[in-house]
């Protein structure tokens, strides 16, 4: 039987406590330590799930072999790389970093180390979107909508970085081919960031991509829809649930549900984690492809501004009080 792999949590904030208690529920994992700069809570984490709670992530050298960085977005290469240069393997929750040069320092400690570099994108690890991976041969034509109520978390970041990041990486791994082109509009309505957006991406092979993301509305909406050749197909990333559509030879629409196991994303996501720690497997989230997905979201906030800029100009020359 595999020894367990000592394993920590930085950041014990909400996804963080979530991190923990699947760390602590995996057999293939031996939670050690809990790390916050908050220590009241990085005890009653720690006190949670029986493991020792620390404000200061150094003092985990030497005491674990992996650990998940759920810290605030702008901390996560300093963490990240600080751990790997103590010989950790790395988890690191979504987005990768909040700029391109942060994000090719944590790819460039990686190798300099030798350790394994995963970042968090959940959905991969979506029983549906798994299926959707075997399912999709040829797409045309996605419609994707990321719809939350309000949050004060994650504020620290736009909505792309926020929600729609999710399925920029899903796009990019199911489209072989180049970006050749990037629209976007958004706007600010509960925070200081922009809140929703609305994104239509367009690929050398002529796949179209319109994506929408929100985090100021009224239901939870979390859908996908791909078009290919002969095919439409549905998937609700809640439900877990993927169904494909057909027209017949006799004219017909013919429904079929594809076959997924339903399952906690995060859960499969640290056991496809700790297996890269056992195997030394570049993980299928790896830096490098974290990166691609994190470049077409910072192009998609330079659009938004460059729009918004348009429109911040129209309304002062086109808009007059009334006498």
């Amino acid at each position: 039987m595999n020894v367990p792999i000592r394993t920590a949590v930085v950041g014990a904030g909400h996804f963080g406590s979530h991190h923990a208690r699947v760390a602590a529920a995996d057999p293939g994992a031996g939670l050690v330590a809990v790390v916050d700069a908050n220590a009241e809570r990085a005890h009653q984490i720690g006190a949670n799930y029986g493991c020792e709670g620390l404000t200061d992530f150094e003092a985990l050298r030497g005491k674990v072999d992996a650990a998940v960085v759920a810290v605030p977005t702008l901390y996560h290469a300093d963490v990240a790389c600080g751990l790997m240069a103590a010989g950790i393997d790395v988890l690191v929750e979504k987005p990768m970093a909040l700029d391109l040069v942060s994000a090719d320092r944590m790819i460039a400690a990686a190798a300099e180390h030798g350790r394994i570099l995963q970042i968090g994108h959940l959905e991969r690890f979506n029983p549906a979107v798994l299926a959707l991976e075997a399912a999709v041969k040829l797409p045309l034509f996605f419609e994707i909508h990321r719809m939350s109520v309000f949050s004060p978390r994650s504020l620290d970041v736009d909505v792309v970085l926020d929600l729609m990041i999710h399925d920029l990486d899903i796009v990019l791994a199911l489209v072989s081919s180049g970006l050749v082109d990037i629209r976007a509009t958004g706007i600010s309505i509960l925070s200081s960031k922009v809140d929703i957006a609305n994104v239509r991406l367009e690929f050398q092979n002529g796949c179209v991509a319109n994506l929408t993301a929100s985090r100021a509305s009224t239901e939870k909406v979390r859908k996908l829809r791909v078009f290919q050749p002969g095919e439409y197909i549905s998937l609700d990333y809640g439900r877990q649930e993927l169904q494909g559509i057909r027209v017949t030879e006799s004219r017909e629409i013919s429904f079929y549900p594809y076959e997924t196991k339903k399952d906690e994303p995060l859960r499969l996501q640290f056991e496809a984690f700790l297996g890269s720690v056992r195997t030394r497997r570049t993980p299928k989230l790896n830096g490098v492809a974290a990166r691609r997905s994190l470049e077409v979201a910072l192009a998609i906030a330079g659009k938004i501004e460059e729009h918004g800029a348009v429109v911040r100009q129209t309304l002062g020359n086109a808009w007059k009080p009334q006498p």
